[in-house]
């Protein structure tokens, strides 16, 4: 499976261990500032791009060094740093994006990346949407059957309408099973359950749901 981990320039306690995803299946974007957290990992990206309004000249040195591909756009652009590195990240033809590096601090660039996630969903169906940090993971699930193994780092999944409705879906080898059920946008009613099984199946009829998985701490 083709990976491509897009990493920003959140909070560096809010990234995922970078160096765990280490594999010739895998290949990291750097959006902005968060190129920097990939070279502090060891790790040289595929690509560095955003205005780079928070990278000093020292660092973009740094970043130049590496001989990636850079694009740098002017402060004043439509689309966001993160928008970009996934405009790059699709043109790989990857079947997994992982966005790391956008929660913690402002919660106005966390709720950005959750809508682009949502804006890109019907992009490439098949390419798996991520966005993920130490204690949670993002997924988008689209219609269609999805199979996930049970994770003890993540034991708790929940589930949110990211249209007006998620109809059909259906969860087995979880704790509260249900079947052919609705959520609407707005319900909570399809949060903390768990895998109990080795692995459990998400299927859905219609709509964009956003399953969480995550722990305490």
């Amino acid at each position: 499976m083709k990976t491509i981990i897009i990493c920003a320039g959140g909070p560096e306690e809010e990234v995922i261990p970078l160096a765990l995803f280490l594999d010739e299946n895998t290949q990291f974007i750097g959006a902005d500032r968060g190129t920097l957290q990939l070279l502090d990992a060891g790790i040289d990206p595929l690509a560095a791009v955003g205005d780079f309004d928070s990278v000093s000249e020292e660092e973009m040195k740094r970043i130049e060094a590496t001989g990636c591909f850079i694009e740098k756009r002017p402060p004043e652009k439509e689309e966001t740093d993160t928008e970009l590195a996934l405009n790059l990240a699709y043109s790989q033809n990857p079947d997994k994006i992982i966005l790391t590096g956008v929660t913690g601090g402002r919660l106005d660039h966390m709720f950005s990346t959750v809508q682009l996630l949502v804006r890109n969903a019907g992009r490439k169906s098949s390419a798996q949407l991520v966005l993920a940090n130490r204690q949670n993971e993002l997924t988008l699930l689209q219609k269609g059957t999805h199979s996930f193994k049970k994770n003890e780092q993540f034991p708790y999944l929940s589930f949110f309408s990211m249209t007006e409705s998620v109809r059909g879906l259906t969860l087995t080898g979880v704790k509260y099973e249900v079947f052919l059920e609705e959520i609407h946008l707005g319900d909570t009613r399809f949060t903390s359950n768990e895998i109990v099984e080795p692995s459990c199946t998400i299927s859905l009829q219609a709509g964009i749901c956003l399953m969480v998985r995550s722990s305490d701490s």
